[in-house]
């Protein structure tokens, strides 16, 4: 392995768009998404835990049926439900330079 190779790192790159975006943040919008990437990912290594759930039977398989056409585990798309419910709706977005 080469020197340069042993030492270089992934970088990653971002669009102008995104960067302006970003400037554009208050200290409140970075803050809510920091604790709404905390609520969600912070126990991302927890363990799980077995539950039981009753389900009406043609919800359920409504379901499945919807989480196998987009491609997703039905289990996995309960939690990823589970998450977004987590996440308190965003307040209305300001524009730059309007008045908080």
């Amino acid at each position: 392995m080469s020197r340069e190779n042993r030492h270089s790192r992934p970088v990653q790159h971002f669009s102008d768009e995104y960067l302006q975006r970003c400037r554009e943040l208050s200290p409140d919008d970075i803050a809510r998404f920091l604790e709404n990437f905390k609520r969600i990912h912070g126990t991302a290594n927890s363990r799980s835990r077995l539950i039981s759930l009753k389900v009406p039977e043609a919800l359920l398989a409504a379901f499945k049926t919807q989480a196998r056409l987009r491609g997703i585990p039905y289990q996995t798309q309960i939690k990823n439900l589970m998450r977004l419910w987590l996440v308190p709706p965003e307040a209305p977005q300001r524009k730059a330079g309007e008045p908080r």
